[in-house]
């Protein structure tokens, strides 16, 4: 599967790694792993959707939020692999959801990012993951995923 094609097919620009908000780095290889940090719905230096989901953010947006974090996330990954064809597979994504008081379909929000990586990623893309509901995330963002992959050293 070429990846690039994949991605253009899907309307999808990898952007350029965002800045670290705080003292940590974008991505760490350690052996075969990638773990890359916590990603949010960011672009162009900006929050695309801040807030919380079920309160001022409905289901679909929070899924647009956990899908850009998601693709922040193939940013970090691309500039350390420089190859996607390094990719073996995409091993775990958490999510956490800033979520409203009486919100309880944080799962469904994370989707939002499962699905782009299985669309992009095919099976390779499929992950354990988790989803999480929390009171507050950096810069009022809806959601923050962080992401562990499996590459070829």
């Amino acid at each position: 599967m070429d990846i690039e094609n994949k991605l253009q097919e899907l309307g999808i620009v990898i952007p350029e790694i965002n800045k670290p908000l705080a003292a940590y780095v974008p991505g760490r290889l350690a052996g075969d792993f990638i773990y890359v940090s916590g990603q949010l719905p960011i672009k162009a230096g900006e929050i695309i959707y801040a807030g919380r989901v079920g309160a001022e953010l409905n289901l679909a947006e929070g899924q647009e939020a956990a899908r850009l974090a998601a693709i922040n996330c193939l940013a970090v990954l691309h500039d350390t692999l420089q190859d996607w064809s390094r990719l073996v597979q995409i091993v775990k994504i958490t999510g956490y959801v800033q979520s409203g008081q009486d919100f309880y379909e944080q799962a469904k929000v994370i989707n939002g990012a499962s699905e782009l990586l299985e669309q992009v990623f095919g099976e390779r893309g499929k992950h354990a993951r988790a989803a999480l509901g929390v009171a507050a995330l950096p810069l009022n963002a809806a959601c923050e995923v962080e992401m562990i992959a499996q590459i070829r050293v």
